[in-house]
């Protein structure tokens, strides 16, 4: 009988290592910051055409996806990649919105000033909300930041509602022109006519490039990897001679400006700001987005938000499945978690995998 190897025995290695290598070289390609912002340019671009023309969307709902997709984003950096699990960053989002809303009535209309002012609010409420909130862990960390976020929605509602026109919502939003010359709810004008979405979408969209390249660089900078480390062994991180408290101040803060920037964008984009903005629900939302579209994930948060959105403002306006559109949010989600613990992402990467595995 003879010992040398099959054809099949001898190409398994080789094709085990061309999986391999393909492996490496996306990975490599994933994690330049160069890389990933050309990938979130190109989706910006494309997104609207695909979504209005085949998924019976359109701009505006387009927008409010990315600007919930940087919500999601900035949550996942304290939920994905630090273990922090919280239930009021309603308390960042509203805050800022409101903040934003009051600032451009008040102070400025300029688009820009306006973010800066609902992100600044959201950066400082977070380090007292921070500061507080991780004197615990676990359980109690999320019940603390639930409990804030409760105590903002009552001060909207009743006590500063002198400022907030109570359950009203604000409702004297100015937003003014960019740069003193672009009208965000305008058409694009000129030859940028020509690109898809309008001048808030691509403003919008903009930021979310901003954003995204921000996570990733902040993810792989020395930071995200303590962040991960926290994740995976507080305690053992601490006997190296971390100061674990410290870092997961920074991730909660650094999470709140997303949310700050998010917010803002919500005012911007609706000239209004609901009272439910600061509610506990809109927490519970962010986190469903981020686990839906796969935590610890840098794409994934995005893809949950377009997917809750599309289900909440498209599936619920269809004739016979629309008033059962909670029970369909519900379905996909629990299918979704089963077929892929890693989320929508997670089942991204797995059948790409399997694509690259197949070809070689």
């Amino acid at each position: 009988m003879s010992d040398e190897p099959s054809d099949a025995t001898a190409t398994a290695p080789a094709e085990v290592e061309r999986g391999r290598g393909f492996a490496a070289r996306w990975s490599a390609f994933r994690d330049r910051e160069f890389s990933t912002v050309v990938v979130m340019s190109l989706g910006v671009l494309v997104f609207p055409v695909v979504f209005n023309s085949l998924l019976d969307g359109y701009n505006q709902l387009a927008t409010l996806m990315l600007i919930w997709g940087i919500f999601a984003v900035g949550f996942d950096i304290l939920l994905g990649y630090t273990g922090l699990l919280s239930f009021g960053h309603a308390v960042f989002w509203g805050g800022a919105a409101y903040v934003a809303g009051i600032f451009s009535a008040s102070v400025s209309s300029d688009p820009l000033l306006v973010i800066l002012a609902g992100t600044g609010f959201a950066v400082l409420l977070s380090v007292i909300v921070g500061s507080l909130s991780l004197r615990r862990g676990g359980i109690y960390f999320a019940i603390l930041t639930l409990t804030f976020g409760q105590m903002a929605f009552y001060l909207a509602t009743s006590p500063l509602a002198f400022l907030t026109n109570g359950e009203n919502g604000f409702t004297s939003v100015d937003i003014g022109p960019l740069f003193g010359v672009l009208d965000l709810h305008q058409p694009l004008p000129g030859a940028f006519g020509m690109l898809p979405g309008n001048t808030l979408y691509l403003f919008v969209g903009v930021l979310a490039v901003a954003a995204v390249a921000a996570a990733n660089r902040i993810l792989h900078s020395p930071y995200g990897i303590v962040f991960r480390a926290i994740r995976e062994n507080e305690r053992r991180a601490e006997f190296v001679g971390l100061n674990v408290w410290r870092y997961k101040l920074m991730a909660f803060v650094i999470s709140a400006a997303f949310a700050g920037v998010a917010g803002s964008l919500f005012t911007i984009e609706g000239n209004y700001v609901p009272l439910d903005s600061l509610y506990w629900t809109t927490s519970g939302e962010v986190v469903i987005m981020t686990a839906l579209g796969g935590v610890g994930s840098l794409f994934g948060p995005l893809l949950g938000a377009g997917v809750y959105l599309y289900i909440e403002f498209i599936v619920s306006g269809m004739e016979v499945i629309g008033p059962f559109w909670h029970l369909i949010l519900g379905a996909v989600f629990v299918l979704v978690i089963v077929l892929f613990p890693a989320g929508i992402w997670g089942g991204v990467e797995a059948a790409r995998d399997a694509l690259a595995g197949g070809e070689d």
